[in-house]
């Protein structure tokens, strides 16, 4: 049987203030029970929780890929995950400094980013898309997603809905910060929330992109 999820004890923010300063393998192996425990377990049972309404999961690695990249930092500094399948649910990590939960498509392949702009530029999908978008951010939401500076070749750069147009891909965001609300079961709420007002975003690029 799975573990019920109860929120983040305290020592979770203490191991990801502490792996900020000391950042290594020594550090981690020290308090490898308290991430397990304090960090990861909870992440799993939440996670464990979600799939049950919104589809399969994923709780990531601590460790960082460093293969290409000039900093050789070990792990990470938050611990994320995902549930959900066919347009549904999201992402959400936790760090020293909060909770950040998010909903769309974190990428898209070059088919679907075209398909993204043609459905864009176009008046009959695309303003319904910025109805969206627009109805989100006045709920306190923030957009994100790679985007270009200026509208790519192929659509006038004053276009009404230039803004999305630049966008190579596109979701909506919370960050919560430090809540009391972390260290109990009410933090699933709050992830719910974000995904179920993240369903009208999802249903679009459902239905528009794939």
């Amino acid at each position: 049987m799975a573990t019920a999820f109860r929120g983040w004890p305290e020592e979770c923010q203490r191991f990801f203030i502490g792996l900020e300063l000391d950042n290594s393998k020594k550090y981690f192996d020290a308090h490898r029970t308290i991430y397990e425990e304090a960090v990861r377990g909870p992440m799993v049972a939440l996670i464990e929780s979600l799939e049950q309404e919104y589809g399969p999961g994923k709780v990531f690695r601590p460790n960082r890929d460093i293969r290409f990249s000039k900093d050789k930092s070990p792990y990470k500094t938050n611990i994320a995950g995902y549930a959900g399948m066919g347009g549904r649910g999201g992402y959400l990590a936790l760090d020293a400094r909060g909770l950040t939960v998010a909903a769309g498509r974190y990428e898209l392949t070059p088919a679907q980013l075209t398909k993204y702009r043609k459905k864009v530029a176009a008046d009959s999908t695309g303003a319904p898309l910025a109805v969206i978008v627009a109805k989100v951010e006045r709920a306190g939401y923030s957009t994100g997603g790679e985007a270009l500076k200026r509208v790519p070749a192929g659509w006038p750069q004053d276009h009404p809905r230039a803004r999305l147009l630049r966008h190579k891909l596109i979701y909506i965001y919370k960050d919560f910060g430090l809540q009391p609300w972390l260290g109990t079961a009410a933090a699933r709420k709050q992830v719910v929330k974000v995904w179920t007002d993240a369903e009208p975003l999802n249903d679009w690029l459902q239905r528009n992109v794939g």
